[in-house]
């Protein structure tokens, strides 16, 4: 097996492709209808999907040879009606060969044994299981997006309950903000604990490190609604996991929409689906149901 730095992404068809027509025939009309119109379209290509931009774009790097992009299809359809998801992937020219048709059974079961970093899917039940057992994931959210241009894949983050677990975020929902800011001026020195991305981080900044600090495609950003002086922890923890991040936009509550366009994210990754709503007028984010603002 190569020794080269892997990035492996899981992905549904419904974040690949845009599956809306058929999941109205099977909302409306059932399983059996889904498959006979499935059968029945096999042939007609799929139309790009929310991650389809960012697939393309990951692919693209891994084929420049310095190290390894695979995309793994992990899909709720059976072979049988997945079968017109790989004839579009096919038309497409995506190099996606290996793949998951689970029949209506959780896809996250898989991921350990293809090694995925993280999951990409459109049905949050499924991004939910996902997070569940330790792994990074997020329901991307269907919008007006703008498909960034270039070779550069940039990836932009939340912190608490994204990249760090929610234990500051629990201060602030509880107590408020002059609670929080307290809190994490007394602990500036103590490092977050990780949370649900800190894992898929760490692969990135090992992908990064393939690459001179100037000719690196790949860039990551933290956009926090922090502000000082509970910017400190949140540096300092970063510092202690040995990853230096390209840029870090505090924001101090401000709406993040504008600086994510700013910014040029081909994706960004937030615990507030309000954040993710919002944001995707502009770039194409995932929301992850994770943490106390996303009770169960």
């Amino acid at each position: 097996m190569s020794s080269r730095t892997r990035l492996v992404l899981a992905i549904a068809s419904s974040a690949l492709f845009d599956l809306r027509q058929s999941d109205a025939v099977f909302r409306r009309e059932g399983l059996q209808a889904y498959r006979a119109y499935q059968v029945a379209q096999e042939k007609q290509v799929l139309e790009p999907g929310t991650a389809f931009s960012l697939v393309s774009k990951l692919l693209a790097l891994g084929a420049e040879g310095r190290f390894e992009v695979e995309v793994i299809l992990l899909s709720r359809n059976s072979a049988d009606t997945g079968l017109r998801v790989f004839n579009s992937i096919q038309a497409h020219g995506l190099d996606i060969r290996r793949a998951a048709f689970t029949g209506g059974a959780a896809p996250y079961r898989y991921m350990r044994p293809f090694g995925c970093h993280l999951f990409l899917s459109a049905n949050p039940i499924d991004v939910v299981d996902a997070l569940d057992n330790g792994f990074a994931a997020a329901s991307v959210l269907p919008g007006s997006v703008r498909h960034q241009d270039g070779p550069r894949i940039r990836f932009a983050f939340d912190g608490d309950a994204v990249l760090f677990s929610d234990v500051a975020e629990r201060v602030y929902q509880s107590d408020g903000l002059a609670a929080f800011t307290a809190q994490e001026q007394a602990a500036a020195d103590e490092p977050l604990p990780r949370g649900p991305f800190a894992a898929f981080l760490t692969q990135l900044h090992k992908v990064q490190s393939v690459y001179s600090e100037d000719t690196c495609p790949i860039e990551t950003a933290l956009v926090t609604a922090r502000s000082a002086p509970a910017h400190e922890r949140v540096i300092k923890t970063l510092r202690s996991w040995g990853i230096r991040l390209d840029e870090s936009l505090f924001l101090g509550g401000l709406d993040k929409t504008e600086f994510l366009a700013a910014y040029g994210a081909d994706i960004f990754f937030d615990d507030q689906a309000e954040h993710c709503h919002l944001a995707s007028r502009v770039v194409v984010s995932g929301h992850v149901p994770h943490g106390v603002k996303n009770p169960r």
